[in-house]
């Protein structure tokens, strides 16, 4: 026979169940969108990473479907976390050296004023950060000179190669400009592309989150997100969502200006009564 007390808590387990049901993760991730977007396509089955294991549902055709379910949880994580570099005022550098993804990239960094790199990791860019500092530094001021037409003075053929310089210099460092320090954290679009990106921001202790796709072993990342990192439609999807955690976190940072200023003004009003 049941008691009255056990009735009483099998109804709230069965509540609290209910709830984690039909609760909404705050970023507004949703499978379906994810399934349309191809999030859940691996790669073939013959190069799958065994670490990726628990991240798979099964298989299709030639290549493994990735648990969309674990996308969901990972992803949250990481959004989350991306939140708290960005309320504690770090920047976060992006990563994305494959070609389909490099518009994609510059949008979410330009949108959020995040240092980027589209083009080849240049091997010391945090393990010899004062150089490439440096170098950054040279570039600027020769972009500059350019500007305020001080290459002019020099001879013709020194003029050409300074522009070529110039050129060539804006290509590798026109997205980390405003890098002056290293990031709190870098996410990577492939993790195996740029596996000397990810190699550096382990050590230098950089926080790492990453798109791992099947063939990735997701325990060198500290946020692993299971997504199709090939896909456009995919990556966007990833994107969005993390440029949607940057767009809320500006907007609940508004809320506690807002509420700050509210407390300062009863405060004036307390002392004035």
């Amino acid at each position: 026979m049941i008691k009255a007390k056990d009735t009483t808590k099998i109804k709230e387990s069965v509540k609290k169940v209910k709830k984690k049901q039909v609760k909404k993760n705050e970023f507004g991730i949703n499978i379906e969108e994810m399934a349309k977007a191809g999030v859940n396509f691996g790669h073939r089955i013959s190069i799958r990473h065994p670490k990726m294991k628990p991240y798979l549902t099964g298989t299709k055709s030639t290549v493994h479907i990735i648990n969309l379910e674990k996308t969901v949880e990972k992803l949250e994580q990481a959004l989350k976390f991306i939140q708290e570099i960005a309320s504690e005022g770090k920047s976060i550098l992006l990563v994305g050296t494959k070609i389909q993804h490099r518009e994609l990239i510059k949008e979410l960094a330009h949108a959020n004023n995040l240092p980027y790199i589209v083009e080849r990791w240049l091997g010391g860019t945090f393990t010899n950060f004062e150089v490439i500092r440096k170098r950054n530094e040279y570039f600027k001021d020769l972009e500059r000179k350019q500007k305020e037409g001080e290459l002019e003075k020099y001879t013709k053929k020194e003029n050409i190669r300074l522009n070529r310089e110039l050129v060539k210099l804006r290509t590798k460092f026109e997205g980390t400009r405003d890098m002056n320090e290293l990031p709190g954290a870098i996410l990577v679009i492939d993790a195996r592309k740029d596996a000397i990106a990810v190699k550096e921001a382990r050590m230098k202790n950089i926080k790492v989150i990453a798109l791992v796709d099947t063939n990735i072993d997701p325990t060198l990342i500290d946020y692993p997100i299971p997504a199709n990192d090939d896909a456009i439609s995919s990556v966007k999807y990833i994107l969005d969502k993390v440029d949607l955690a940057f767009k809320t976190k500006k907007s609940k940072s508004k809320e506690e200006e807002k509420k700050e200023e509210k407390k300062e003004e009863k405060k004036e009003e307390k002392k004035e009564a």
